[in-house]
């Protein structure tokens, strides 16, 4: 039988190696166990009820930089897409990627009339008492890889916008004035 001699620099690369596998298997888990709840996360961050130094939502992902600095990513459902809407009358800001801890639209906690319709006219959303958040957004979770129309009506005033739901696309909306 032959023995071989493992050095210490070798048992110390072992256990690297073996801690960063192990490592790297709990943190995809946790993705997994993240993606059920991920909405509800969205959704804490959008309504205040979390708090963290940053959190925005991309088209495929959830970022979240903690107090701590430290920066986390959440996937997003592979069917679904993200869009936060946030109509104006006066004063809106430019966006593209919505910032859930730091993009404040103009028009809180008021009520709009919402339909979305499809490429080929059908109904996606008809909502006659859609609430806009504390932070003038209006969170929606739409199909993915899909062009849509966007009406929107508060008070006799409309506006209406044509979206997509494709992985380069925005997910802030911004530009919805209503005239």
């Amino acid at each position: 039988m032959r023995w071989k001699v493992v050095t210490l620099s070798g048992v110390v690369a072992i256990l690297f190696a073996a801690a960063l596998f192990v490592g790297n298997n709990g943190n995809k888990e946790s993705a997994k166990q993240e993606a059920g709840t991920i909405k509800q996360r969205v959704q804490d961050f959008s309504t205040r009820k979390a708090t963290a130094a940053s959190a925005s939502i991309t088209s495929t992902q959830l970022i979240v930089t903690g107090e701590d600095s430290k920066e986390a990513a959440y996937d997003l459902p592979e069917d679904e897409f993200f869009l936060s809407i946030a109509p104006y009358v006066e004063s809106t800001h430019p966006c593209a990627i919505h910032s859930l801890t730091g993009c404040q639209g103009e028009m809180t906690d008021k009520e709009f009339i919402v339909t979305i319709n499809d490429a080929d006219g059908n109904v996606v959303l008809d909502k006659a008492a859609m609430k806009s958040q504390s932070n003038g957004f209006i969170d929606l979770w739409l199909p993915r890889d899909q062009t849509y129309r966007i009406t929107v009506e508060h008070e006799g005033k409309t506006a209406e916008s044509e979206i997509s739901t494709y992985k380069q696309d925005n997910t802030c909306l911004t530009t919805m004035q209503l005239g």
